[in-house]
């Protein structure tokens, strides 16, 4: 009797640290307590301005990332391949690089990869005011410009891709979106 307690009591704390261990479902911030993205505004790699704000009523992926951060180049395909994906649907993907040397690093990187979206040089100011500490750092944007989530370290490409699917399919809120999700 004592072991069969003994045992049942094992299977329960196994079956807890399981279910607790395990991905949740998307953890996208409720529309209402979302707080406005800090507009920026920063020169990409042929030289032209990136606004925040010129992405209004697109989501947006914005990837903190540096050339030394092994974690960032395993993301970066992923970014590449949701950008291709979702783009005719509202996704629009910023990486930011956070290279001390800036441009020195990051262009031949930049070359290497062939990046289709837009990069831009960020600096400490910036990542304070989107609380970056780690790399990588990935942010979601609705498109009302508000951050629906935020992810310190390597995300979870499944359960991102359906955090992006969610905004995707959502509206702003004055209406909604161009090219809805199927």
């Amino acid at each position: 009797m004592l072991r069969r307690r003994v045992f049942t009591g094992m299977f329960f704390v196994v079956g807890l640290m399981i279910v607790l261990s395990a991905k949740g479902p998307a953890a996208i911030t409720a529309s209402d307590s979302r707080k406005a993205a800090p507009d920026f505004t920063l020169t990409d790699s042929k030289g032209a301005p990136v606004r925040l704000s010129d992405y209004q009523g697109k989501v947006v992926l914005l990837d903190f990332w540096a050339t030394w951060c092994h974690g960032c180049k395993t993301e970066i395909p992923w970014y590449i391949e949701f950008q291709d994906k979702y783009k005719d649907n509202g996704l629009a993907v910023i990486g930011v690089s956070m290279d001390d040397d800036g441009w020195k690093s990051v262009k031949p990187f930049l070359e290497q990869n062939k990046l289709n979206y837009p990069v831009v040089i960020g600096d400490r100011v910036l990542g304070e005011r989107y609380n970056v500490d780690s790399m990588p750092v990935t942010l979601l944007i609705d498109r009302d410009g508000r951050i629906a989530d935020s992810h310190s370290g390597m995300v979870d490409k499944d359960a991102f891709e359906n955090e992006i699917r969610t905004l995707l399919r959502g509206g702003p809120k004055n209406g909604a979106p161009k090219n809805p999700m199927p």
